[in-house]
């Protein structure tokens, strides 16, 4: 199912963005983003949002972001955002003229972690797709929306029943960049049951 952008809710609306039927725009605001606590100490927690919900118990939600970064930090990506100490991420981040960080970000109670692998700074553009199995959570990306890639598996502490879950871009440094998110969708769960060992009887 097709996702028309203008249906999704607005968390802290930046202040500029376009919305239509098929494509979001965010031009980010410098000093934005979402972190809480590890290793820097620090809580972020005042990017734009835009998201939709659903009670649905598996589904994969899938998006393509175009991004112009040229700042350290500067990002855009997927996202589902419970509350401010409860919260996923997965995105491109700028580092150099050299490298980007491809990575994602779980944060459970108040606890951030960061995963990523360097990837080319000249890629200007992503898809990303988060999966739900109950409150467990797989996010993949992709290079031209066919063939994903596993970036990581996680459960998220208060996840359960209906979940919001949409698109973000921030600017954590004092920077600005357009980002463009089109091809927005909703599915059937593209993440398989596990076929392997057999889980533990509780």
């Amino acid at each position: 199912m097709k996702i028309n952008p203008k249906d999704m809710e607005w968390t802290r609306k930046p202040k500029q963005c376009k919305v239509s039927d098929g494509e979001v725009e965010i031009i980010t605001e410098p000093f934005t983003d979402l972190w809480q606590r590890t290793y820097y100490h620090f809580r972020n927690d005042n990017a734009p949002l835009l998201q939709m919900k659903t009670d649905k118990r598996f589904f994969s939600f899938t998006v393509k972001t175009v991004f112009n970064t040229r700042v350290r930090y500067d990002q855009s990506g997927i996202i589902m955002y419970l509350n401010n100490e409860n919260w996923l991420k997965a995105s491109v981040e700028y580092e150099n003229d050299k490298i980007q960080r491809l990575g994602s970000v779980v944060t459970n109670n108040g606890y951030s972690d960061w995963s990523s692998v360097d990837i080319d700074a000249a890629q200007k553009s992503m898809w990303f797709r988060l999966s739900r199995r109950d409150d467990d959570f797989c996010i993949e990306n992709s290079l031209d929306g066919v063939n994903f890639k596993q970036m990581r598996i996680c459960h998220m502490l208060e996840a359960v029943d209906e979940i919001p879950f949409g698109i973000y871009a921030c600017s954590p440094e004092n920077s600005s960049f357009i980002a463009k998110f089109s091809e927005l969708e909703l599915t059937e769960c593209k993440w398989k049951k596990h076929d392997g060992q057999a889980p533990d009887e509780e």
